[in-house]
Order: C-alpha cells, then structure tokens, then sequence
C-alpha cells in the first residue's frame, strides 16, 4: 500500500464474535461474505476492544480516546468533538447509516449530530419507533427481561427485507449508488446493530442452525455467569440461544454481502479504504456465561476481529496488537485531521503499508466501575478492586447513560452528582468538568454493581482458553506495574489507582 485512499468506509457490526468467523477458523455458522471480505484484506489477529460495551467502544472509533477510565456509557462531551467535526471542517463529506437505537437516545447524544447527514433504520431492540405492536406478534421467552420496545415494533416487519439490518444494508448500498463520485472525498460510517440481540429473524434463518426445535425461538439471551449451573436456562435452551444467534449472524452476513457487491461495483476499491469492525463480543454459553454481565473480559468478549481493505494493499494477516482507538487514529491519518482533545491511538497505515511490524506495547480494555484489563503481546492482566469497590470517580457534564426503559429509575442508574462534586479538568484540556467521587457504601451507576472475580493472570500463547490463572506471584507484580505505569501515561484518575490497590502516580494531574 502506498499513498493514502481518497475516501474511507467503516462498517461495524455489533457483538460479531471473532471464533464464529469462518475468516478466523469458525466452522459453526455461515459467513461466506465476511470471509470474502477478509480474503482481500489485512485480517488483524490481536485486535481488542477498548472502552465496554456499545457506545463507550464508539467513542473510542469516533472520539479517539478512552472513555471507561473517566465515565461511564455516555454522549461526546464539550471537551471534545467527534472525528465527523474535523472531517467536516476538512471538506470531508460524511454520512452515518444505523439501526443502532443508543446513537438516538439518552447517553447517546451528539455522536450524530457532526455527520453532513445521517440516516436512522428503525425497529431494533430499545429503539421506541410504535406506540401500540401489531397483535399477530406473539413475542417470545425473555429469561426475566422486562418489556421493550421491540415489543412494539416486532409485528410490523412483514418481511425479511423490513427487519432492521437488512434495511441498513440497503440503505448503506443505496448511498453508495448514489453517492460515489459524487464528492471529492467520504466518510460513510454503517453502524449496524446486528448481531446484536434480539436474536430474531424471519425463516428460514430462524431454523437454519436448529431446525428439531419447537417452539418460539429464544431470541433473548439471559446476561449471566453460570447461567446453565444455576438453572436459568438448561443446556437444551443454550443451544437453541447459540442458533439464533447464529441465524441472525449469517443473515446479516447476506446482507452485508449486497453492500459490499455495490462498493465493489462502483470501483471504489480503486481509491476507497474498508474497515470491518465491531466493539466487542458476545458470550454464549463460554464458560457458562451469557450476555454481557459484569465478569472478567474474557477472549470472547474482548479480542475481537478487525478487517481493513484499502488500494494498493497486499492481504494477509497482521499479528500486531491493536485496539479500537487505532481506528480512529488510522482514520485521522488517512484525512490528515486532528481534534483538540488527547487522543490514545495509533494509526494503522504504518502496519498497512508494511513500514512497521507494531504500534504498541500495551493496550487497556474494560467498563467503567469494573476490572481495567491490561493486554500485552503475551499476558492479559485482569485487576479488580483492592478491597470495596471504591473510591469511584466520574467526569462528565452530560450526566446521562444507558437508558434502562423503566428497569430502574434513571437517578438510581446513574445518581446526580452531590456536594463532594468539584471542578477539574481532563488530561490535555482547560475545559472545566463535573468531577463527581462516590465511597464505599454510596449508591453508585449501575455500571460499578458488579461482584469482582479477583486479579486474574493469563499467559495468552500457552493458555488462549483462559483456564489457568497466574496471579499471586512475580508474574502479577510485574504486570501490576505495567498496569500503574500505563495509567500514569494516561493519566487516569488518582481514584483507579486507590480503587485498583497501586501505588500512586507520579503525575501532577492526577485528582
């Protein structure tokens, strides 16, 4: 590769397990398209999200920086601005495409806002698109899940092709047709939902991986540890949820097959990078663990796949380490533009065009209020509180989060900040923010509600299952330094290094 592409299209799919491609050796469902993909392309191995779950992986792509070490699920804050600012200001035409329902609500705010235009595919999962469902909807088992949305909007899809994703599919092929030479240079950002749950698609996916079942299909996984152990759901039912999921992976594969005829039918592969993306994985039934609970981020949920096609490349494989960050710093490459708040990526385009072998050492994953997950080449370190899980800090001046619709009150997820709020700022900004610290015993967002696993150490070559933990000894307190260290040149919080059991940093900004 040489030179860098006019125009950049990035498609994400949400919760894309890495194991169940056939482009990295899954045999359990069909993927031909994304395996197609992956044949022209870099397929990176190491890559891992960053910020957990949905939308903080999206400020990381979009924004550039870390979010889960400062807050948690929340909107672009005033400190910063999206990539689409800069592109925009650059001459940049952009236009994002989703289904994705946090993108428009609560928590979400202003990642859209930037885009030259934007288009919402409705329906999926919490989007409130129907006041009333359609009565021929039955709905399905739900394994303790309150009423959403979908509830509503299930019914008045009549087809196939009216389900979210294959409507996002189209309307991204259609923007292609449209749109290819008609602007000096593009963005196009396809933020699909898919295969997120509900697991719910029309036949004959819905019986392609279970045909014997009988019954609704269980299209809404249980977010539990021990899930089969403990009786929420027995092994017959786990599998028929691994099918749907599966079902609703290989449909939108075929959908994503249609978008990716159109780019390649335009001759954008002439002049156009394509990144295939996610931001994190999905369990099913690994380690009897379903959903996304609050538990260690093991491989299935955090080592994800990555595939970028751009002119000139040669495929292959890159062993690099890499995290979603790079993403957007790979993007403010290839449109020369920078953004005033501190970023944390590291372009690809030097791995791409074969200048370097690695961009980083080290790279930090997790969820706000939870275990940070350091990663090296080798080791995974996962370190939980010292003790309570506290102090907590929180910078924002949205305040806002996932919205819960109706599980629990808004100020009890995410409580108001209090008299021991104060004014601070973030690293590399003069912008005063809310800084807002919570002790033991405080209620505290939902995010930090979780019951630690304890310190967890993984030789990552010798143990890709995860199955022996190495803490406890020099390896730990080796990596416990590295962990110190990699937050110092952050400069996280004074609050993750007192919460986490490390010694104190040495930077002066730290609060």
């Amino acid at each position: 590769m040489t030179g860098a592409p006019r125009n950049a299209v990035v498609v994400l799919l949400d919760s894309l397990n890495r194991h169940m491609l056939g482009a990295y050796g899954g045999t359990e469902f069909e993927t031909p398209n994304v395996d197609r993909f992956a044949a022209g392309a870099v397929r990176f191995t190491r890559h891992y999200a960053g910020s957990l779950p949905c939308m903080p992986a999206r400020h990381d792509i979009l924004c550039g920086a870390l979010d889960f070490l400062w807050k948690a699920w929340g909107s672009v804050e005033i400190w910063e601005d999206a990539i689409t600012y800069a592109l925009r200001d650059a001459g940049v035409v952009t236009q994002l495409i989703s289904d994705h329902p946090h993108l428009f609500e609560t928590g979400g705010e202003n990642y859209h806002t930037d885009f030259t235009a934007w288009d919402y595919q409705r329906g999926h999962e919490g989007d409130a698109w129907k006041t009333r469902p359609d009565p021929s909807w039955a709905g399905a088992p739900a394994f303790g899940r309150h009423w959403m949305p979908y509830d509503n909007s299930r019914g008045w899809f009549r087809g196939e092709a009216d389900f979210p994703g294959p409507k996002t599919m189209s309307a991204a092929a259609r923007w292609i047709e449209d749109n290819a030479g008609q602007h000096e240079r593009f963005f196009l950002f396809v933020d699909e939902f898919d295969p997120h749950e509900p697991f719910d698609t029309p036949e004959p996916w819905a019986s392609k991986y279970d045909p014997d079942w009988e019954g609704p299909h269980l299209i809404w996984p249980p977010y539990a540890v021990d899930a089969e152990k403990r009786g929420l759901i027995d092994a017959r039912q786990g599998r028929q949820i691994r099918s749907q999921y599966g079902a609703k992976l290989s449909m939108i594969d075929h959908w994503l097959g249609k978008l990716l005829d159109t780019i390649d039918a335009k001759g954008l592969g002439e002049d156009t990078m394509v990144i295939l993306c996610t931001d994190h994985g999905h369990y099913l039934g690994e380690k009897d663990i379903w959903g996304k609970p609050g538990c260690p981020i093991y491989e299935t949920l955090g080592h994800i796949p990555l595939m970028i096609r751009a002119p000139g490349m040669e495929p292959g494989v890159c062993d690099a380490l890499t995290t979603a960050v790079d993403i957007f710093a790979t993007l403010a490459d290839v449109f020369v533009v920078t953004l005033r708040q501190r970023t944390h990526g590291r372009s690809l385009l030097p791995l791409l065009r074969g200048q370097a072998d690695t961009v980083r050492d080290w790279l930090l994953t997790g969820v706000w209020g939870r275990d940070v997950v350091l990663v090296t080449a080798k080791h995974k370190y996962v370190r939980g509180p010292a003790g309570e899980n506290a102090p907590l800090s929180m910078l924002s001046n949205r305040w806002s989060t996932m919205p819960t619709h109706g599980a629990v009150d808004r100020r009890v997820a995410l409580p108001l900040p209090d008299a021991r709020a104060f004014l601070d700022r973030m690293p590399g900004s003069d912008v005063p923010v809310i800084h807002q610290t919570w002790g033991a015993g405080d209620a505290v967002p939902f995010w930090a509600r979780y019951r630690p696993s304890g310190n967890l150490v993984y030789d990552l070559e010798t143990d890709p299952g995860e199955d022996e933990n190495l803490a406890g000894g020099a390896l730990e307190a080796e990596l416990a330094e590295q962990l110190r260290a990699a937050l110092d040149e952050l400069e996280a919080p004074r609050t993750q290094f007192e919460r986490l059991g490390l010694s104190e940093p040495v930077h002066a900004a730290a609060r």
